[in-house]
């Protein structure tokens, strides 16, 4: 009996372990952003022509890794490379918990392989800066209309003869911090104008969650990182077929990420951040 009854006791000290700890999770300070969607934007940035060859790799991986989430994609902006891929592209991504899972992607990946066009068969460096911005709305960021400048012009490409005579693109400019905005995706003005506001709004509101994140990671060391723009997160190697995160010290297979299979290195990243900010609640009570 009282050999039935100790084990009874190992297994409920084990349950209430299991017990607080999701407790604690459920305390944790929630990200108010991470059920919206996102304006996500992928960048080349070292590199020449690989680098703009390696942004379109990145947006192919997470293309596929939209779909798997159910997410909808639609291309905001964007400026094709002459070899190939991008220099710059921006899409919409909407659908349920958005933010949650991409922000972990925001900074600078960095390739290692041999280029396509490379002819001596020699290994590059190249690098690609991925941003991801929860979309807000009027309320939670004012912009002044002294604060900025917008022109029209014709538009170009698809959709008829119209949008070459008719002035339905928009230029707008935020002089404050130089933000720039040509918008022609929509065939109307007012829309182009509507959604050029809302790109904007989205980049302001993501300066101001860099300020934020600045400021913490400056108070405390975090093995995540900050996830700003300029940190580099994660090295691609093709020789090792291996992507190495230098925020989690953590190995991936190269290919899975290829294939848009990131949800094992997004969880790592969220599994991390939760025992950081639990460490750091029980330093506080201790310190109380």
């Amino acid at each position: 009996m009282r050999e039935m009854i100790r084990g009874e006791m190992k297994d409920l000290e084990g349950q209430m372990g299991a017990l607080e700890e999701k407790l604690t999770l459920l305390l944790l300070p929630k990200d108010p952003n991470d059920g919206k969607n996102v304006m996500l934007e992928i960048r080349a940035g070292t590199g020449g022509d690989e680098a703009g060859i390696w942004a379109g790799d990145l947006l192919t991986t997470y293309e596929k890794f939209a779909s798997t989430e159910g997410w909808k994609l639609r291309i905001l902006d964007e400026s094709k490379a002459d070899m190939g891929g991008y220099k710059s592209i921006t899409l919409e991504v909407t659908g349920e918990s958005v933010y949650s899972k991409l922000k972990w992607e925001a900074g600078v990946h960095r390739v290692q392989r041999v280029p396509a066009t490379e002819s001596q068969g020699r290994v590059h460096t190249s690098t690609a800066t991925v941003a991801v911005m929860p979309e807000v709305d009027e309320v939670t960021v004012t912009i002044d209309p002294k604060d900025i400048t917008l022109t029209t012009a014709r538009s170009g490409g698809a959709g008829g003869q119209n949008v070459n005579k008719v002035e339905t693109a928009v230029d707008l400019m935020h002089k404050p911090t130089g933000i720039r905005i040509f918008c022609t995706q929509e065939r109307s003005q007012l829309k182009n104008k509507d959604l050029a506001m809302q790109m904007l709004r989205n980049r302001l509101y993501e300066m101001q969650l860099e300020e934020q994140r600045a400021a913490v990671s400056a108070e405390r060391k975090s093995q995540v990182g900050s996830g700003l723009r300029s940190e580099k997160i994660r090295t691609y190697n093709w020789k090792d077929n291996r992507v190495s995160d230098h925020r989690l010290n953590r190995n991936f297979p190269l290919q899975r990420f290829l294939d848009g299979d990131i949800a094992d290195m997004i969880d790592a990243c969220i599994a991390v951040d939760q025992q950081e900010k639990m460490e750091a609640m029980a330093a506080e009570k201790l310190s109380a």
